[in-house]
């Protein structure tokens, strides 16, 4: 027992980790509440616990909780306390396209969610398009280039995908076309290595695939949202047919 009346015990039993998992809940909300301001101090252990009323050892179960989401982190020591972090999106991604992958997504699925999102996609991103924003598509061009050229024919695409889709600001949509992107692309590699296609098959398919980034590139600065989405679905469908499986 804690000078604070709070039992030091470590969490026992399914009750006590699902009161952790609802204070790492009351947590999270009141860093939303709070703008989520990074590297602001929630409050110390002591006025947390009271706070949310309940034993160290729980409350600690939820800073584990809360941690493991970087969602925020305990500072010890003096002006320390629980501060508020910013997460790694790479995480989120990684864990959804894992996820995914484990449930058997299948290619017809993956299909649509990818047209759903970045046709979308492109059309926002024309409407907020800035001169910044089409150095930026520009810039993806050139790198997708150069990757080429150096004999990179798989994971060079992904970037421009990206770019778009940031261009629109919506971060729910490039979160998720990022995911997809990267599914896709674990496809088709998982594909050619299983039928042990040639340097030169790869690399065709990539040159093709840099003709229609660069289309479409041409239909979003120019504005012209029907074409840029005409060219989009299009890309994405020859994408699908470099798999065998459209199941």
């Amino acid at each position: 027992m804690t000078g604070d009346g709070k039992s030091d015990a470590a969490p026992a039993g399914r009750g006590s980790q699902r009161l952790a998992e609802t204070v790492a809940e009351l947590i999270e909300r009141d860093i939303v509440k709070e703008g989520w301001r990074t590297g602001s101090v929630l409050g110390s252990e002591r006025e947390l616990i009271e706070r949310y009323g309940v034993s160290r050892a729980v409350f600690r179960e939820a800073v584990r909780l809360i941690e493991h989401h970087q969602m925020a982190r305990m500072r010890r020591g003096p002006g320390g306390g629980l501060v508020v972090t910013e997460p790694d999106p790479g995480i989120v991604r990684d864990a959804a396209r894992v996820y995914l992958r484990h449930a058997a997504v299948s290619r017809r699925q993956l299909f649509e969610a990818r047209m759903a999102l970045e046709l979308a996609g492109v059309t926002t991103a024309i409407e907020k398009l800035t001169e910044s924003g089409i150095a930026r598509l520009t810039e993806a061009l050139e790198t997708e280039r150069e990757l080429i050229e150096r004999g990179v024919t798989l994971g060079h695409a992904r970037h421009l995908h990206r770019v778009i889709a940031e261009l629109a600001g919506n971060p729910a949509i490039t979160l998720f076309v990022e995911v997809l992107a990267q599914l896709d692309q674990d496809m088709v590699q998982d594909e050619w290595e299983s039928d042990g296609r040639p340097d030169e098959g790869n690399r065709e398919a990539a040159v093709e695939s840099h003709q229609a980034h660069q289309a479409m590139v041409a239909a979003i600065v120019a504005g012209d949202a029907p074409l840029a989405q005409h060219r989009m679905r299009r890309h994405l469908q020859a994408v699908a047919e470099l798999l065998k499986n459209e199941s």
